[in-house]
């Protein structure tokens, strides 16, 4: 039953879908901030090593394989690799923002370009730089990144196709997977933070072979995108019960991203920059 405002006008009813939207944006707030953070760190991390000439400087951000002597087109292929992902998180954020896409419609459509551009090339650097210049530690990680870049492409693809069919919702869907999909090295990181505070590293080993290294190897993109469908799902559906369900599951989402985003810049971003 609506209430009076002071103002005389009957309160609007809070529904269950602008329940679901809220909860939503929540999650989006809390990756969008954790996302330009993880591009301040990266820029301020190698960009000015790159620039002085200092490449040895990379591995102190404790790399897998960042600077090797001798090999110039490697570590051509990491650093252009490290830069370009601060504009896939930024390029990608904006993406998502409907004041960008609604009321500055050019840039929304070259900053797409751009977007999934660089998110192909950055699949294909990410996997060539893996099996081909060996920077892995353990196979299942190695196999679990190489489906992650092999899903970004297709998606890439697809939300590409729809975009010049001007099928704007299944290309906005398309976008979104894509974007999770492309984050799923940065969902690393803060799947590994958050699950470290809330359990102390419990399944976790130095060697990156322990149950938790094992999931999140495939966990850290999966995972994120089944909570994608589930909104999505429950976007297009009439239950009000599924709706509230799945927006205490968007407020859990939010939670741990937003550890996962303070236990990795406190402990992996913030002591290079």
């Amino acid at each position: 039953m609506a209430v009076d405002t002071p103002l005389g006008a009957p309160a609007r009813a809070v529904s269950p879908q602008m329940i679901l939207k809220s909860t939503g944006l929540l999650w989006f707030l809390a990756a969008v901030i954790g996302q330009w953070l993880f591009a301040y760190y990266v820029i301020a991390a190698y960009a000015p090593d790159t620039i002085s000439g200092q490449w040895q400087l990379w591995d102190e951000t404790g790399l897998i394989q960042g600077y090797t002597v001798d090999d110039l087109i490697g570590n051509l292929a990491f650093i252009s690799h490290a830069l370009l992902t601060a504009v896939v998180c930024i390029g990608g954020t904006l993406q998502l923002m409907p004041p960008v896409r609604n009321n500055f419609p050019a840039l929304h459509r070259w900053t797409g370009r751009t977007y999934l551009t660089v998110g192909a090339f950055l699949a294909i650097g990410g996997i060539w730089m893996i099996w081909g210049r060996g920077s892995r530690l353990t196979d299942i990680g190695a196999w679990g990144t190489t489906i992650n870049g092999v899903m970004v492409l297709v998606t890439i693809g697809v939300a590409f196709h729809f975009a010049r069919k001007r099928d704007i919702d299944r290309h906005r869907r398309w976008a979104m997977r894509t974007f999770i999909l492309l984050s799923g090295v940065w969902f690393t990181r803060l799947g590994y933070m958050a699950w470290a505070i809330m359990t102390g590293g419990a399944g976790m080993s130095r060697s990156l072979d322990g149950p938790f290294d094992t999931f999140i190897a495939f966990g850290s993109y999966l995972l994120p995108l089944a909570v994608l469908e589930i909104y999505l799902a429950a976007s297009d559906s009439r239950s009000g019960v599924f709706k509230l369900a799945t927006s205490g599951l968007m407020v859990a989402a939010a939670g741990i991203t937003a550890l996962g985003v303070f236990g990795a810049w406190t402990v992996m971003w913030s002591p290079h920059v």
